[in-house]
């Protein structure tokens, strides 16, 4: 039995040069967009709570958009979201707009909770338990 042979790749000429003495070469095509459609982002913060709509990601979803989706089954802040992932601001910002615009993920504004509680609530509650 013979081993098998390894084939000689073709030579592969050059590309002609640009005729009309322009050396300029064109655009080059943009590989991913950056924005939508219509150039806009969605409002994001870095507090603003991101929760999956989906339970499984998509089979069209890139693999971060598939770990986002993962790690958004309870809320998660876009700040936590880009320290889980190693991404920065401005990546999580395109990957959640696209997720929104997909409606595979859900924004909400955080819950802001007071400082302090009410004084006359606490004295009313134990006020209340007193008499018990």
């Amino acid at each position: 039995m013979t081993p098998p042979q390894r084939q000689r790749r073709d030579i592969v000429p050059e590309p002609p040069a640009p005729k009309g003495g322009e050396d300029k070469p064109g655009n080059p095509e943009r590989m991913y967009v950056v924005a939508g459609p219509d150039g806009e982002r969605a409002e994001l913060d870095l507090v603003t709570l991101i929760v999956a709509r989906a339970t499984d990601p998509p089979p069209s979803a890139s693999p971060e958009q598939a770990a986002l989706l993962r790690l958004c089954a309870a809320p998660l802040s876009v700040a936590e979201l880009s320290a889980y992932l190693h991404l920065p601001f401005s990546a999580m910002g395109v990957l959640l707009t696209e997720l929104l615009t997909a409606e595979l993920v859900q924004a909400r504004a955080p819950i802001v909770r007071k400082a302090r509680s009410d004084r006359s609530l606490l004295e009313a509650v134990m006020n209340g338990l007193q008499r018990l």
